[in-house]
């Protein structure tokens, strides 16, 4: 059980949290250059129209922008956030063909908590935007994308290559000539088009049209229309810009031009383990960087994961010698073996538990490391039980410690399980909470009772088996009944102060 756990502890994964799967769905349909009133009318409504026919919906609401319609539906708590965002995706489907023309397609996602960003990172240097987001995107995020479980990594503050083309209005209605014309005669030249295959004996080889510009200059001989003195061509009505495109986000550092990244992880993989990763390689990408280029990170959720973990961890630990130290203090300070070995229940439950975590899909979080302190003074009662009548018999009945061991054990099964059960009563109802907060607390209920129900285990064969091979029958001292009934006389004083 404990080299299970120890294997199962390395695969865990390490959070902030539990994962809890929200069962939300979002519905984003864009339509560039729509009034909020065409939005709301033509799609927002079509689709809260057949989205409200779907079962277990909780809540519906919408909020409709210029050219954007995005629609948020919140199904109740025992739906299957999956199953729920496939029932959206069929009935939206159906609607789409009502929707007006140059409408882009609807984007169906489910809210997951794992999408949020857990790194961030940001590029700076002492050259333009442009020249940044070059860097930042070719030579940084692509090397980071190929980092083991990173999910999505996105640009803020990017600036990158545009070519535009400049109208002036008067020369084009001196011509005649509409916006939407030019807008159609660059995207028909601007093109290449597959032209099939062509086949001669055995040889096949695929025909392409180059319809593709190459450089800024052809762009300006584009012929947008015919007239009667010739054609009309982009640099007749305008001119084309080697540009950058226009400016939707900032990211600035120290004061310095700078591209942000926002580095996201696959959903359910060890959030620490990521960013250490993502570290790594960073190391290496700024050897290869200009002198004058640095990455900095200003975001980093594994400091804050790491420290809380390693809180409760010091707790679990501190709990776990503060117990052994009660043992051995009650079970005899002249003899440490028996305080050992009911010392020794405590890390075999809670390796042993690591097992059932990894099986049931949970992480190293704050509320299963909180599991798990708890239950480090519970997990040693049952040993305790076993130890204690183990050692009645070697004691009073001056039996060898094998004999006593398998009399004890057998002895107290009953009164062991009942107590171990009476306890796990108590833990796993935590696991059937409901609500949002029941959600969050099913890993801590479920941890708990997995550690009682392994220390059980324990205290029947690990306990006594020790208390057979350790165990040393101790030679009669003198006046030691006197001692041992003026140590109760002391603690019945004590509790009977405590109750006054």
């Amino acid at each position: 059980l404990v080299v299970l756990g120890v294997a199962s502890y390395r695969d865990l994964g390490l959070d902030i949290f539990p994962k809890v799967d929200i069962p939300t769905v979002t519905i984003t349909t864009r339509l560039p250059g729509a009034s909020p009133e065409e939005i709301e009318s033509q799609i927002t409504r079509k689709i809260e129209e057949v989205v409200n026919t779907i079962s277990g919906l909780d809540e519906l609401r919408s909020v409709t922008i210029e050219g954007q319609s995005q629609i948020f539906a919140t199904f109740v708590l025992e739906r299957d956030v999956t199953e729920a965002a496939n029932d959206v995706r069929e009935k939206v489907s159906g609607v789409t063909s009502q929707f007006p023309d140059s409408t882009e397609a609807p984007i169906i996602e489910k809210f997951d908590p794992d999408a949020s960003p857990i790194m961030a990172l940001v590029v700076s240097g002492k050259r333009s935007p442009r020249e940044i987001t070059e860097i930042a995107d070719k030579r940084i995020k692509r090397q980071l994308e190929a980092v083991k479980d990173i999910g999505a990594i996105t640009l803020v503050g990017e600036r990158k290559r545009e070519i535009q083309v400049v109208i002036d209005p008067f020369r084009l209605q001196a011509y005649g000539l509409s916006i939407q014309q030019v807008k159609a005669a660059l995207q028909q030249q601007n093109v290449e088009v597959p032209g099939g295959r062509l086949t001669a004996d055995r040889h096949e080889a695929g025909v392409r049209t180059l319809g593709r510009i190459e450089n800024v200059e052809e762009f300006s001989d584009l012929i947008v229309a015919e007239r009667q003195a010739g054609p009309v061509r982009i640099r007749d009505i305008g001119r084309a810009v080697d540009g950058e495109e226009e400016a939707r986000t900032l990211s600035r550092l120290d004061g310095k031009n700078a591209v942000s990244m926002l580095v996201r992880k696959q959903s359910g993989t060890n959030t620490v383990q990521v960013i250490d990763r993502v570290k790594a390689k960073l190391e290496e990408i700024q050897k290869t960087l200009p002198g004058d280029m640095r990455v900095e990170v200003i975001r980093d959720q594994s400091r804050f994961i790491k420290g809380a973990v390693e809180a409760v961890q010091g707790h679990l630990i501190l709990g776990a010698i503060l117990s052994s130290l009660v043992v051995w203090l009650f079970l005899g300070w002249r003899n440490w073996r028996p305080a050992l070995i009911a010392a020794l229940s405590i890390p075999s439950s809670i390796i042993a538990t690591f097992t059932i975590m990894s099986a049931a899909g949970f992480t190293l979080n704050n509320i299963t490391m909180l599991a798990l302190a708890v239950s480090t003074g519970i997990v040693i009662d049952d040993a305790i039980i076993v130890l204690e009548n183990i050692f009645r018999h070697m004691e009073e009945e001056k039996r060898t410690p094998l004999e006593a061991a398998v009399t004890g054990a057998r002895e107290i099964v009953l009164a062991v399980v009942a107590t171990t059960l009476s306890l796990v009563v108590i833990f796993l109802p935590v696991a059937f909470m409901g609500g949002l907060v029941g959600r969050f607390w099913r890993s801590f209920g479920l941890t708990a009772t997995f550690a009682i129900m392994v220390s059980l285990l324990v205290a029947f064969t690990l306990t006594p088996m020790l208390a057979s091979r350790f165990l040393k029958q101790r030679a009669p001292e003198r006046h030691d009944g006197e001692r041992r009934v003026r140590w109760y006389g002391l603690l019945e004083r004590a509790y009977e102060w405590l109750l006054i």
